[in-house]
């Protein structure tokens, strides 16, 4: 059973999801003071948010941006803001998803359950990979060069692990995409994008620059040679 809790002020929406993720199996809890949100989010240790935009009080923005300062718990924002842009911000700020109201309601539970499976399946994985000195810890949620190290989002880990598991060869984006969405039917192809940059501005951070290498109309690969 998941701990899921719902970050939403509109309470017929609120206890329609509650009751759709209850029927699914999962244990809910729902937010209706709106004050200090991030914290109770972080205090509750659940296993997945989903996060309105337009809250009182402070935005699911403002809130994500915030719980990502102490937490890769993953979040999914469920909003009627409809614009592309939205969209992309939610994502830049560590967003793991996004649907828009009025959502269909299969499509909604297919994608928090993937989500779900994702982020919390039993996989055999190793718990740290290294490539050319950059180790990425799985179960720290970071990456890590000589000293320093830096958190990445749930999304970011897989990526980057998809991309380290198939380090010699080109990885074309519709792998990376299917991997990370399940169905590329419901992926947004920007998306990607988005988190590709992400992934490769931390890893700059980090002291290493074209970590990740476009190659134009086939995918990405690994630099073989690096700029330190």
């Amino acid at each position: 059973m998941f701990k899921i809790i719902i970050v939403e002020d509109d309470k017929e929406i609120r206890e329609e999801l509650k009751i759709l993720l209850e029927n699914s199996g999962h244990q809910v809890k729902l937010v209706t003071d709106f004050e200090n949100v991030a914290q109770k989010i972080i205090d509750e240790q659940a296993h997945l948010v989903l996060l309105d935009i337009n809250l009182p009080n402070k935005s699911g923005y403002e809130i994500c941006s915030k719980i990502r300062t102490k937490s890769n718990i993953p979040i999914i924002f469920v909003t009627s803001r409809n614009n592309s842009m939205d969209e992309l911000k939610g994502i830049m700020l560590g967003g793991d998803d996004y649907i828009e109201k009025p959502y269909n309601v299969p499509i909604l539970l297919a994608r928090i359950q993937n989500l779900l499976n994702r982020t919390y399946q039993k996989e055999n994985k190793e718990s740290k990979i290294e490539y050319k000195g950059l180790v990425l810890d799985i179960l720290k949620s970071t990456i890590k060069y000589k000293e320093k190290e830096i958190e990445l989002t749930k999304t970011e880990i897989k990526t980057l692990y998809f991309l380290l598991q198939n380090k010699d060869i080109i990885v074309p984006r519709a792998d990376i995409i299917n991997y990370l969405w399940d169905n590329e039917v419901y992926a947004d192809d920007n998306s990607l994008s988005v988190i590709i940059t992400r992934i490769r501005e931390k890893i700059k951070e980090l002291g290493i620059d074209n970590f990740i290498e476009t190659k134009r109309g086939q995918g990405y690969k690994l630099w073989s040679y690096l700029n330190i």
